[in-house]
């Protein structure tokens, strides 16, 4: 019988609906699973076969915790809300939730016609009034616990789209939404408190299974350091700056002050000859992302606002720069330059000409070609090269204070000693990490349950007064500076408020896309309750997410947030787990080849056939790079169980990947081979091949354990090669080789189990334990070596003596050419080595 695959994956993924076989409930008898993916924002063009590998990855994981009897949570739904959707509005004069509601049916139509797992009945939408309600509620209780407030802070605001921008939405001074230009500016938004929870969420790291780089890319966001304070004035106005530095031994080295362009004092400090010099300066740092600043391979720049500070351990005066390096959100705004010792000081000097003071003799330990440690150690005393390397404190010494001779750690101790005393510094702890900027000025996101008052009072609504709902509007166009497209609907801005009486304007920002995701893990526990966000039973059932598997691209903000606001509802009492997602696994880039015309437009590898001049690059899947690969067709020519092989197979899961659509036809073969098997009439109740299905079960069950899926395959493959050589095949052994495969292919699963006599799924069918006897070797490979040197490999069973090795190798006429000399000694390693020493 020929494999059918449309006919099959239409069968049972019609029987799974129907029997409702995926549906997960509480059942304290039973251990949970809990696998999650990072759920999908439903854009207007659908699944492309690069989305498609976690969730493939996720589906064997689910259908394999079945097989060993584990109660399975394994949700789908959709962050619908955000910039995207409100965008392609205003593009088609269509409103987002149309769209939305387009989009997602697109999505959960490829997504079962993949054969997905999915509870499909805790399905939702974060743009569902009946899911933002709980949004709406937790940040309320974020303002109960005050960790919500308003204030005017610097950033990235894009006048054309007419929002605020996060960091990670803006890239080379455009928005990654159209290419428009962003700059800075102060805008009074809302700001969420999570630098509160700093400390535990960078301890609480240690106790989670996750890849070691997030776990860095986590830590280096929150970025703690341990270092002083140290307050500079000014020379002629006495105006104190106050810098935060991890290096305040090397404050005798300090030659330059800068100080960030959005800090106060620059205008108070800056001289009338440099005004001109540092508005234009700080007009062309406006245009640029925090991200952009601060990336270390960027050029330095900076203006001198003409004046001086007084270095409080020497009083010698150093000139106050401007440089965008420098954020104002980040310590104090200023630092203090050290180009002895930091090799970003280093390169500011060498291109603005300001003196290097050398702040220790060093310690060497490697140089550079061609030179000597003490031709190394001269430049640095000249202040020609810098050194972070230590030694001992020189030109460390004042009337007010000597640390010359000191090593690093005790010189840091003596200076921050002497500013506590003079109460001019302190020691202190800071981290990298700033308030969450709550705010955006769209319409398509939750809206913000806040009252404000004429008297300049606010309050947040009550349970009852939720979910505050959209207005229904027809324009959705940016209203730039402050205002939104809420505010032109009048009748629900301003309003009086039914519990107070008195006149109130409704908040008209609303939230951004991360608040919806924040949370959902959460909801799907319990995605039908009305009463609250979810039940205690469930969320004590169901918490943690055992796996949660997504992009790298999510590795630091979505994960940030969602683990702060996780710690806020622990400690309100509403979770009982300290942290959401246990164990975290990221897959790998699935790139294709793009094509580029001279100008820099992309076009479709379908028009690229013939065209002369283009640029061939390998680039992740987009839609605005033309070469993302729809799965419809794919599942249509091929099946969906050969695409989900293909997904797997390409190559290990959490490494970058090339696709080539071609060979999809390798896993379809593999397929109609295994098919074949199953229905040939060679199947028998024999023992014949059951040694090569325990040896099969062995290595898939350990390699799915380990996510190793591609290899996972590979043995599969070696199985049915070695399997269709035999005269007759196991009925046995096939079911066996069938229960491995249904995790990765289950709709051909579905059918050979049914074929070879069973009558129920194979879904919750115990994946079958390997018996040990059968995987035995029965040989094993000699290596046979003369005088140490290779000269073959020797396939034998086991169980050879020395001498009958030894005397096989000698009969060998292949061998014998190496034997000319006397035999002195023999080396013989059992099962392994045999090392014969000759005498020439």
């Amino acid at each position: 019988m020929k494999y059918n695959h449309i006919a099959i994956e239409k069968k049972w993924q019609e029987f799974w609906k129907e029997k409702k076989l995926f549906k997960a409930d509480v059942n304290p008898d039973k251990p949970k699973y809990y696998i999650l993916d990072m759920f999908p924002y439903p854009s207007g063009v659908g699944l492309h076969v690069g989305h498609v590998t976690g969730y493939t990855a996720t589906d064997i994981l689910a259908r394999y915790k079945r097989q060993q009897g584990f109660n399975v949570l394994h949700p789908m739904g959709w962050d619908s809300f955000g910039l995207q959707a409100e965008q392609y509005a205003i593009r088609t004069g269509t409103h987002p939730k149309i769209t939305t509601e387009s989009n997602i049916n697109t999505y959960r139509r490829q997504l079962q016609s993949l054969g997905f797992s999915y509870d499909w009945e805790r399905e939702f939408a974060t743009s569902d009034p009946d899911y933002y309600k709980w949004t709406q509620w937790i940040f309320t209780k974020l303002c109960e616990k005050e960790l919500a407030y308003e204030a005017e802070i610097l950033v990235n605001y894009c006048p054309e789209l007419g929002t605020v921008l996060a960091n990670e939405e803006v890239e080379d001074r455009k928005s990654k939404e159209g290419g428009f230009p962003v700059e800075r500016r102060p805008l009074r938004q809302w700001v969420l408190k999570i630098t509160e929870y700093a400390e535990r969420l960078l301890n609480d790291l240690d106790a989670l299974d996750w890849p070691d780089y997030l776990k860095t890319l986590q830590r280096n966001w929150i970025g703690k350091s341990h270092g002083a304070k140290v307050t500079f004035l000014e020379n002629e106005t006495k105006q104190p700056i106050t810098v935060y530095t991890t290096r305040h031994d090397t404050l005798f080295a300090t030659t330059f002050l800068v100080v960030s362009p959005e800090h106060p004092v620059v205008k108070e400090i800056t001289t009338k000859e440099q005004e001109g010099k540092v508005e234009a300066y700080l007009k062309e740092t406006s245009r640029k992302s925090d991200f952009e600043r601060t990336e270390l391979a960027k050029d330095k720049t900076g203006v001198w606002t003409g004046s001086y500070a007084i270095n409080p351990v020497n009083d010698e005066l150093i000139p106050i720069w401007v440089a965008d390096y420098v954020l104002m959100g980040y310590g104090t705004g200023a630092v203090m330059g050290v180009p002895g010792g930091d090799e970003r000081d280093f390169e500011f000097v060498k291109k603005y000409g300001l003196p290097v003071i050398p702040p220790y003799d060093p310690y060497i330990e490697e140089v550079p070609a061609g030179m000597t440690k003490e031709d190394l150690r001269i430049e640095i005393l000249a202040g020609k090269r810098c050194s972070n390397t230590g030694g001992k404190a020189i030109n460390g010494k004042s009337e007010k204070l000597d640390i010359n001779g000191l090593e690093i750690e005790v010189a840091k101790a003596a200076v921050a000693d002497w500013l506590e005393k003079e109460g001019i510094g302190e020691r202190c702890t800071t981290y990298k990490l700033r308030d969450w900027l709550f705010s955006r000025q769209r319409y398509w996101g939750e809206p913000v349950p806040v009252l404000h008052f004429e008297d300049g009072t606010k309050r947040t609504l009550d349970l009852d007064e939720l979910p505050l709902t959209l207005p229904e509007m027809t324009e959705y166009k940016p209203q730039g500076e402050s205002k939104t497209p809420l505010d032109n609907v009048t009748e629900w801005v301003h309003i009086t408020d039914p519990k107070t009486g008195k006149k109130a304007r409704r908040e008209t920002n609303t939230m951004p896309q991360w608040a919806g995701s924040c949370w959902y893990y959460l909801r799907f526990c319990d995605p039908h309750n009305e009463k609250s966000a979810w039940g205690t039973k469930e969320e004590n059932y169901w918490m943690p997410v055992d796996m949660y598997v997504g992009g790298v691209e999510h590795a630091v903000l979505h994960l940030l947030y969602s683990r702060f606001w996780h710690k806020v509802l622990y400690d309100c009492g509403y979770v009982s787990t300290i942290e959401p997602f246990q164990t975290l696994r990221n897959q790998g880039l699935v790139t294709a080849k793009a094509y580029k015309k001279p100008g820099g437009r992309y076009v479709s590898p379908e028009d690229a056939a013939g065209q002369e001049g283009l640029t061939q690059l390998v680039e992740k899947m987009s839609k605005s790079k033309l070469n993302g690969v729809t799965p419809d067709e794919i599942i249509k020519e091929y099946g969906a169980d050969s695409l989900r092989l293909y997904e797997m197979f390409m190559g290990p899961f959490d490494k970058e990947k090339l696709w080539n659509g071609a060979a999809i036809s390798g896993c379809r073969r593999f397929l109609d081979r295994f098919h074949a098997l199953v229905f040939s009439d060679k199947v028998k109740e024999t023992d014949e091949g059951l040694k090569l299905a325990h040896k099969l079960v062995d290595g898939v069950q350990k390699d799915i354990e380990e996510m190793l899926f591609n290899t996972a395959i590979a043995k599969m493959m070696e199985f049915i090669n070695a399997f269709s050589k035999l005269d007759a095949y196991s009925k046995e052994g096939l079911k066996m080789a069938t229960q491995a495969l249904a995790p990765f292919a289950p709709h051909i699963a579905e059918e050979c189990w049914n074929h070879l006599g069973n009558q129920e799924s194979i879904t919750f069918i115990p994946f079958p334990k390997a018996d040990p006897k059968y995987l035995s070797e029965e040989n094993v490979t000699y290596v046979i070596q003369v005088n140490g040197k290779f000269r073959g490999k020797w396939e034998l069973p086991k169980g050879q003596t020395k001498e009958d090795l030894l005397e096989a190798v000698q009969k060998d006429e292949r061998m014998a050419k190496h034997i000319s000399g006397d035999i002195v000694k023999v080396i013989f390693v059992p099962e392994k080595l045999l090392n014969i020493v000759v005498k020439s």
